[in-house]
């Protein structure tokens, strides 16, 4: 009884032993990971980071960005977030990324907004640098609209082909549900038409281009965007057709065109009621021969009754 009690714990204590080797030699792999956070601050287990690599987590990227989150002074930035973040498919170090920028921009951005905006698919570090350097879009676009200038006409009639750039820089709390960059270039290029055909001559707006980039600023165009207009610049003016001169050549023409057409129904009118005036004649020309050939008739039965003699001579 002794031996099996002796062979039992024998068996125990190996047991114990492999699993303790085991874990030493798991523990052993992330000690100078471990070892190189606390050294920046962070506190963390060894126990942590054995479980991060059974539920498919990289310890290091973890343990990276908890040291730049406390090297930066943010706070509220939990293993437990960074991990959740990262199961949910986001990139934390472009988060934190964006968080020590905002924070060193001193812009308002939390982690809840940050991981959302990187959720929603974009680049959150990339808003906020263009929050912070604003960038410079030309409107139009030709990659996108496939135009190369915005064509307006004056009350003049005369054409106008524009170039603009615009300035923008983003709007952090409409960038998740926010429009993107081309409905701001298209509203941007609907104002600029707009504020074209709203000045009485061309030379309105060749003396002084920044009516339109008022005109275009006070509506309001950045409204519901991801982004914030900060100025409108135009940057070229051409003139272009007259298009009041050729809308006027083309209603005369189709005005000459109607006309003719109006007198060539009229004409029509005019020869067929010469037809039926001639048809009428002929009726009638017919009906005097049958009315003549009635004569002889009547004289030839006035004779047969004695009704009618012959004069004597």
């Amino acid at each position: 009884m002794n031996e099996i009690i002796t062979a039992l714990i024998i068996v125990g204590v190996i047991f114990l032993a492999i699993i303790g080797i085991i874990l030493f030699i798991a523990l052993a792999s992330y000690f100078n990971l471990w070892l190189r956070a606390s050294f920046a601050g962070v506190r963390i287990n060894p126990f942590s980071l054995l479980f991060m690599s059974l539920r498919k987590i990289n310890p290091p990227q973890i343990v990276d960005a908890l040291i730049m989150s406390t090297q930066s002074g943010i706070s509220g930035i939990t293993r437990t977030k960074l991990e959740a973040h990262m199961l949910a498919g986001g990139n934390i170090n472009t988060v934190v990324r964006a968080l020590i920028v905002a924070h060193r921009a001193n812009i308002d951005l939390d982690w809840d907004t940050a991981s959302a905006i990187d959720l929603a698919g974009r680049n959150v570090l990339e808003a906020v640098r263009t929050s912070v350097d604003p960038k410079v879009i030309d409107c139009p676009d030709p990659a996108h609209f496939g135009r190369t200038t915005l064509d307006g006409v004056a009350r003049n009639g005369i054409q106008l082909k524009a170039k603009a750039r615009v300035t923008v820089r983003t709007n952090i709390s409409q960038l998740v549900g926010g429009a993107t960059e081309d409905t701001v270039i298209a509203r941007v290029g609907e104002g600029i038409v707009s504020a074209i055909g709203s000045c009485q001559t061309h030379y309105d707006v060749l003396s002084n281009p920044s009516l339109i980039a008022k005109a275009v600023l006070d509506k309001g165009l950045d409204s519901q965007t991801a982004y914030e207009i900060v100025s409108i610049d135009i940057a070229d003016i051409d003139v272009g057709d007259n298009i009041g001169a050729r809308l006027q050549a083309d209603q005369a023409e189709a005005d000459k065109r109607i006309a003719r057409a109006k007198a060539e129904e009229r004409r029509a009118r005019a020869v067929a009621a010469e037809q039926e005036m001639r048809a009428l004649t002929v009726e009638n020309q017919a009906k005097v021969v049958l009315a003549e050939a009635q004569i002889p008739l009547a004289m030839a039965a006035a004779y047969r009754n004695g009704s009618l003699r012959a004069n004597p001579k």
